[in-house]
């Protein structure tokens, strides 16, 4: 493909009839014929990179600036190089499914795609979904495992996924991935908003430049005219609708505020959850196969969106009684002497207040959770969730998470800091995540409930530089059949 059908700011270059044969932004991938783009980083500047990767065969660069020095190959100076990255990607890999909903917010995003795809199978559509668990193919084969990839992947993978027959795609929308522009380029038919509560400060300087992160979605990816489907019970819904509409967005809001879905009744049945619902001026009863007041907004909103882009309410809350919740959201492990252990995701504040909250119900006796913080991310985040831990849950089991860089006992302490505050809250500190986890499960007894929770689907735990096989799923297993 030429040069300038890829740049807009090389249509009228000496170099814009140059063939490229491929795209990089790491030199380390450059082959011969290769675009490369100097992206530009907090720690390095991405021309420093640009001698290299000439060197492996790039044929023109594209950077923020010009470089100090000739380089060898032609640069192409753009404004934005992440912009112009995913822009050129979806070029070089034009093919992408016919229907894409993206959803963002700090909770439920891998739910809600979990959720609409399985509606959309229901409906008799090829579909998929992307995000923190994977690529779920229409075959429920999983692959990958980044929450937004970054631009050229995401392009390449959304060709492979047209060509492979998929027509519907579900994917989330993540902060990271909405500010570093990893998602311009992409054809969206629909977006919707969860809910935003404290994460990834470590990245955002407030959660007013997160949330502003999370509008990029709705004030720049959607287009007029296009529906926005937001969770009407969110805290900051009022701002997200307000941006929506600035827009010229279709607005379809979902809860016991919404307007295209109404939440008229929730009653808990079990590990199940009964709704009477308010649509196109119909009433509907569903049985919603999963428990907690988090997973009917995860549910209503993936309904949201499979009736904003074209499916009919009847089909859509026929499949909600079919849902099967995402892997490691409230996943039921097993029981021991008559309670019951689960793994969950959780692993910012308003995310184990919520499951924690919800499995409150079903805890006829003591409710247990297992949990820890990772290092090298919003260290602020600690003892909040040591208090939310001490404060809701009957014994608070303090352990690692991924420590990352830091020392683990420094990240425990800063959480048992927040967990101690609660004058005689029962918090226990065992650092060894699978002897945490076995200490929680020999605690079970009748009626009991214990929750791990923070790492949920993940198979590895990440100590020092390094990544070592571990799974809470496991680990919770080995401990109920008595093999911890």
């Amino acid at each position: 493909m030429r040069l300038d059908a890829l740049i807009a700011e090389a249509t009228d270059g000496p170099h814009a009839a140059l063939e490229i044969a491929g795209l990089a932004a790491d030199s380390r991938k450059v082959a011969r014929g290769t675009l490369f783009f100097a992206v530009p980083g907090t720690q390095a500047d991405g021309l420093d990179f640009a001698p290299d990767a000439i060197s492996r065969g790039a044929v023109a660069v594209v950077a923020a600036r010009a470089p100090d020095k000739a380089l060898g190959a032609p640069v192409v100076v753009v404004p934005d190089v992440r912009l112009a990255l995913s822009r050129a990607a979806a070029r070089f890999h034009p093919l992408q499914p016919a229907t894409i909903a993206a959803v963002t917010g700090t909770s439920g995003k891998t739910s809600v795609a979990a959720f609409l795809r399985q509606i959309w199978l229901y409906c008799g559509r090829q579909a998929a979904s992307m995000g923190t668990i994977g690529i779920v193919a229409p075959s429920g084969a999983v692959y990958g495992s980044l929450t937004t990839p970054d631009s050229i992947t995401l392009h390449e993978t959304l060709t492979t996924l047209a060509r492979d027959g998929v027509t519907h795609l579900a994917m989330e929308a993540s902060s990271h991935g909405l500010d570093q522009r990893r998602l311009d380029g992409v054809r969206l038919s629909a977006g919707a908003f969860t809910n935003l509560s404290r994460d990834h400060l470590d990245y955002h300087a407030t959660l007013e430049e997160y949330l502003a992160a999370k509008l990029r979605l709705f004030e720049a990816l959607l287009q007029p005219g296009q529906p926005a489907v937001i969770d009407a019970d969110a805290d900051v819904a009022d701002k997200v609708i307000a941006a929506c509409a600035a827009r010229g967005l279709d607005v379809r809001t979902i809860g016991r505020k919404g307007a295209a879905i109404r939440l008229l009744e929730r009653s808990p049945e079990g590990f199940a959850t009964r709704l009477m619902l308010e649509c196109e001026g119909k009433v509907f009863r569903v049985l919603l196969p999963l428990a907690g007041e988090f997973q009917t907004s995860n549910a209503l909103v993936a309904a949201g969106l499979a009736i904003a882009t074209g499916e009919t309410p009847q089909n859509v809350f026929a499949a909600l009684e079919k849902l099967v919740g995402a892997p490691g959201r409230i996943e039921k492990i097993g029981d021991r002497n008559g309670g019951a252990a689960f793994v969950d995701y959780a692993h910012k504040p308003g995310a184990l207040e919520t499951a924690i909250s919800a499995l409150r119900p079903f805890a006829r006796g003591k409710l247990i959770v297992v949990f820890g913080c990772g290092g090298d991310r919003d260290r602020g985040k600690r003892p909040i969730m040591g208090e939310i831990a001490a404060r809701l849950a009957d014994i608070a089991i303090v352990t690692d998470d991924n420590p990352r860089s830091e020392q683990p006992d420094a990240i425990r302490a800063a959480i048992l800091e927040g967990a101690k505050a609660r004058k005689g809250a029962d918090v226990r500190e065992i650092g060894d995540r699978a002897a945490a986890i076995a200490a929680g499960v020999a605690l079970l007894g009748p009626g009991d409930v214990l929750l791990v929770a923070g790492k949920g689907h993940e198979t590895g735990q990440i100590i020092g530089s390094k990544t070592i096989p571990f799974s809470d799923h496991d680990a919770v297993r080995a401990a109920l059949e008595g093999q911890a």
